[in-house]
């Protein structure tokens, strides 16, 4: 194949690579919006470790700490956000069958399933409605015996199996399940190959090694219901907007859908950006501060917040964090991270953030 040479960050591309989206990609143009010149990688380019990907992914990490990924075959976002729609319209009694433990003693399941929001305006800042969905459908017996460790439970707790709703509509409680299982494996595809392009263009190869099981990730289907009384620190202290997610950064690596709802919005240069809605067919990919200082805080970790809204707002937000025995104390380079002072692998960072799977900080 004819090969033509890229003066920028060593690489080489082939001259039948997209040349000129390469260019408006890695050199925009100045936009009104500066958002506007936010990279979005397609899909199968993605996953053909296409030449051009890496340099861009990288540039847009370092500069916005977000880029998009487009163009997922066979999927729709407003199936998807019909099915979330169709759940959370469900009657309470049928969904406490599947709400985690913490709200309905009599299940087991305590991560996976329905998490209903409190809509106490003295007690609850972030009135939200959460169904949580993670990579495991079913799980081994251990004997009592094997888990000789608080750890060794935990292991064994975090591959806890999904729930999925079963109502009086057959059809709708399969293709619920269809979809979403689909459309979990869509956004822990796009994580992974993410961390591959990370791992290429800083060169740090074991930076994938983190991630060769990934017994915590989880999709959360959320529901903000339109809230007329707001608590009073709900404002910010930044601007003093008025917020529907308090803000915050991540801590693993995010794959995010907003559908065609705004509200979100990115620091960017000390001021709050509204960032263009991921539609029919996109996703926001970034990345929290426990992966930042994995990997030198080489990639930014952006703080984000989702501003009030006058109407019932859906998002699905799918998070991909370390295998339980990765080492997170270390960075690539070998520096100590912050994690680090505390915890040496995954699973005990993730013991002491358990607490607060319902607002997915983790």
């Amino acid at each position: 194949m004819k090969l033509t040479l890229i003066l920028l960050l060593g690489i080489v591309v082939p001259s039948t690579a997209y040349l000129p989206s390469l260019i408006e990609m890695l050199f925009p143009k100045e936009t009104a919006h500066p958002f506007d010149a936010v990279p979005t990688i397609p899909y199968k380019d993605l996953m053909t470790d296409n030449l051009y990907v890496d340099p861009a992914i990288y540039l847009a990490m370092k500069e916005f700490g977000f880029f998009y990924v487009s163009g997922v075959p066979n999927y729709n976002a407003s199936v998807e956000l019909d099915l979330l729609k169709k759940f959370f319209s469900l009657p309470e009694e049928m969904k406490e069958n599947v709400e985690i433990r913490r709200h309905n003693p009599a299940n087991k399941n305590a991560y996976r399933g329905y998490c209903p929001g409190l809509d106490d305006i003295e007690t609850t800042l972030q009135y939200k409605n959460i169904f949580n969905i993670g990579p495991h459908e079913t799980r081994i017996p251990v004997d009592d015996k094997e888990m000789g460790s608080v750890l060794d439970k935990l292991r064994y707790d975090v591959q806890e199996p999904n729930v999925w709703p079963e109502t009086d509509d057959c059809e709708f409680d399969k293709e619920f399940k269809e979809i979403f299982q689909a459309g979990f494996e869509i956004r822990r595809t796009i994580g992974r190959f993410f961390v591959e392009s990370v791992a290429r263009s800083l060169q740090m190869p074991e930076f994938t090694k983190l991630f060769q099981k990934d017994e915590f990730s989880a999709m959360g289907l959320r529901r903000y219901p339109e809230r007329v009384l707001v608590n009073e620190n709900m404002y910010s202290d930044f601007d003093g907007a008025l917020l529907r997610e308090l803000e915050h950064i991540d801590s693993t690596i995010t794959v995010l859908t907003t559908f065609n709802n705004p509200g979100l919005e990115v620091l960017y240069k000390n001021q709050y950006r509204d960032v263009p809605v991921t539609g029919e067919n996109s996703f926001i990919v970034n990345i929290g501060k426990l992966i930042g200082d994995i990997v030198d805080n080489e990639l930014l970790s952006a703080k984000h917040r989702v501003v009030e809204t006058d109407f019932t707002r859906h998002s699905i937000t799918y998070f991909l964090g370390p295998q339980f025995d990765a080492d997170i104390s270390r960075s690539m380079t070998n520096k100590l991270t912050e994690a680090g002072h505390k915890y040496q692998i995954f699973g005990e960072w993730i013991k002491d953030y358990l607490g607060a799977i319902e607002l997915f900080y983790y």
